[in-house]
């Protein structure tokens, strides 16, 4: 199905049997969705940009989930308490990152207050055919449009309000751009990062169908195979597989299974000497990724170009 096909089937109420250049979603009627209200860059009284703002001239291929970490899981849910972090996080991009602006577009409070990040975001989302570029997923800025969600979810769950909010921003997103429920990932998806937090990835399966019911449609395929992350001190036999594909890549690390520092080192190597970037999110002010071993990784050592969904499932046997 092409691509002003697809637009029609979520915008116009149109019925088909198929959805997606993958197959994942069917379509029952195409639901109005209704737009969030969203806290434009004067309402938290954003800073300038100090550089020109790019438009990319398409709509963008992915939404993408991250969350902030630091703020972490505040108990203020407050919508001034959102303002506020939104002036943060823009002054920690600018100042320390020494990126124009905010680096996503939108953020979504505790409190599931929805706010916008980058300047420009909120205008050229309601237009429907363009997109802001941000800086949130390295190497992929072009096609990804990011949602920074307060908080750590590593080993906790996100807030009632923090979720209703995101099911309810990210539907609209989808609806004004055309976008199916399985192009809905987290940042882990594109980079070696904990990003999006272990549980609240885990729950982009949910996600992804929460937000096909608000957009009228049934996804078939909920889960999304992409590479298995592995950091400094994971054991087993995909730290095992990923050394021998290491090893065949000439660097000398060990064949244990243990994820130690010659294998941080290798991966950190193998990054640099690619270019990708280590801290393309806020999350990566909170701990220190350099030897993660990710989406922008596996590629680069697994024979033979096979996919992340064939390996992930050769791996998961393992």
């Amino acid at each position: 199905m092409g691509e002003a096909s697809r637009r029609a089937v979520l915008k116009g109420g149109l019925t088909v049997t198929a959805v997606g250049a993958l197959g994942f979603a069917t379509a029952r009627s195409a639901a109005a969705v209704t737009a969030p209200v969203i806290h434009s860059t004067a309402e938290w009284n954003a800073r300038p940009a100090s550089g020109a703002i790019v438009v990319e001239n398409h709509k963008p291929t992915y939404i993408v989930v991250h969350h902030t970490v630091d703020p972490g899981n505040n108990t203020d849910y407050s919508l001034a308490h959102a303002l506020q972090i939104s002036r943060d996080i823009q002054n920690f991009h600018m100042d320390t990152r020494g990126w124009i602006d905010t680096g996503q577009q939108f953020t979504n409070s505790r409190g599931g207050f929805v706010t916008e990040g980058r300047h420009r975001s909120l205008e050229i989302l309601r237009g429907g055919t363009q997109h802001v570029q941000g800086a949130n997923v390295a190497n992929h800025n072009s096609e990804c449009l990011g949602i920074e969600n307060e908080g750590l979810y590593s080993t906790v769950d996100v807030p009632v309000a923090l979720w209703d909010s995101l099911v309810q921003l990210i539907a609209y997103i989808a609806h004004q751009y055309g976008i199916t429920p399985e192009f809905i990932k987290g940042h882990r998806d594109f980079n070696s990062t904990e990003c999006c937090g272990q549980v609240l990835y885990d729950r982009l399966p949910e996600l992804r169908k929460a937000v096909g019911q608000q957009l009228g449609l049934s996804v078939a395929r909920l889960d999304a195979p992409e590479w298995p992350l592995l950091k400094p001190g994971d054991t087993g036999p995909q730290v095992m597989t990923a050394q021998r594909f290491l090893r065949a890549a000439g660097f000398a690390v060990p064949t244990d299974g243990v994820f130690g520092k010659a294998t941080a080192a290798a991966v950190s190597a193998l990054a640099a000497e690619h270019g990708l970037s280590r801290d393309s999110c806020t999350a990566a002010r909170a701990s220190d990724e350099s030897g993660y071993l990710g989406s922008d990784i596996w590629p680069l050592i697994v024979p033979g170009g096979r996919s992340a969904a064939a390996w992930r499932s050769e791996l998961s046997r393992q």
